[in-house]
């Protein structure tokens, strides 16, 4: 089993490495590359000597050149932030470091909120605070796994002990199965709910979203909320998931989060209490699925709270709620 154990971490590894891949260079595509130049004939040198070392897999010169190149011209700064982080985190580097990574993105987000580099950096953030997360889950799961192997092995053996006793209670089990059929027989079970729904109910602190009808049960499933999830939207970018009654107003199924339904937020309380005070109370809250090319994170994404205000869950779980909830439903979010 611990052969087995490793395997599966060899493969994760490799699997984590191949996304990782993915995402520098569809970044690097989108960007223009590694080789763009910022208008300073210098500077331009500076980073075309520092991403040759890149390219001949000398990491460490490249980044020492990305260093020597933010001193020397202060104002490629941000450039050189992210291209350290795409050294430390480069799945090729025997080096790599996520850490040092995650502080070149964060630094530059930081010091840097207008550049052009911004927007690549908040992803990679995402991606590897997540990877990060996804290895410490992987580590516990094995030690888990571990510990039950263990008492499989225990409870086998005292299987085989009471293997002698459940033969004698055969005839016992007999008669209680058919007390139990002539009693299922006489009586029936209420009927589960299975949609469609006439209301969502969202429990923020609980991180559960339910769908009812007529007040039963149809199915719960587990939820993200905003960054900042505590207390209800107030206003636009505060990162918060609104806190009253709204409805199912539109839905769209070329999301850039698989599919999404729209809340009806702001109502016109959430307008009051903007208007005084003198602010835009934002809009724009959907409850949907994962950000696409993402959807492999799964239920892991539960993890933390990521989302700009809105209610994510998995692909699978959008793609079930779209279908037992229709357009005018009832939305109650409680904090």
């Amino acid at each position: 089993m611990g052969e087995g154990m490793r395997e599966v971490r060899r493969v994760s590894r490799n699997w984590e490495q191949l996304c990782l891949f993915v995402v520098l260079a569809t970044i690097l595509f989108t960007a223009g590359g590694c080789s763009h130049l910022d208008g300073t004939f210098g500077a331009g040198s500076a980073f075309e000597e520092a991403n040759r070392h890149s390219v001949l897999r000398d990491y460490q010169a490249a980044l020492k050149g990305y260093e020597l190149a933010s001193k020397k011209y202060p104002t490629t700064g941000d450039r050189a932030l992210f291209e350290m982080g795409i050294i430390h985190s480069h799945p090729d580097n025997p080096q790599k470091d996520y850490g040092k990574a995650l502080d070149c993105y964060r630094t530059l987000i930081k010091e840097y909120p207008r550049s052009s580099y911004r927007q690549d950096s908040e992803m990679m953030v995402f991606y590897l605070v997540n990877v990060t997360i996804k290895d410490k889950l992987i580590d516990s799961q094995r030690n888990e796994i571990e510990v039950l192997q263990r008492e499989v092995q225990n409870q086998r053996q005292e299987a085989r002990a009471l293997q002698l006793e459940i033969e004698k209670k055969v005839g016992e089990i007999a008669v209680l199965q058919q007390e139990i059929a002539a009693q299922e027989e006489e009586i029936s079970p209420p009927p589960v709910p299975t949609g469609p729904a006439d209301k969502v109910l969202i429990e923020k602190k609980e991180r559960r979203l339910t769908l009812l009808s007529k007040g039963e049960v149809i199915k719960s499933y587990k939820i993200s909320l905003g960054e900042n999830p505590n207390g209800p939207k107030e206003r636009q970018g505060d990162n918060k998931t609104p806190e009253g009654i709204y409805r199912i107003d539109s839905r769209n199924n070329d999301s850039q989060y698989h599919l999404s339904l729209h809340i009806s937020y702001p109502n016109e309380q959430d307008k009051k209490r903007a208007k005084q005070l003198g602010v835009a109370p934002g809009g724009n809250i959907m409850i949907h699925g994962m950000r696409n090319g993402f959807s492999w994170f799964g239920e892991h994404h539960t993890l933390i709270d990521w989302t700009k205000g809105c209610i994510a869950v998995t692909d699978e779980e959008i793609q079930e709620i779209a279908e037992l909830v229709p357009i005018g439903t009832v939305v109650e979010i409680m904090p």
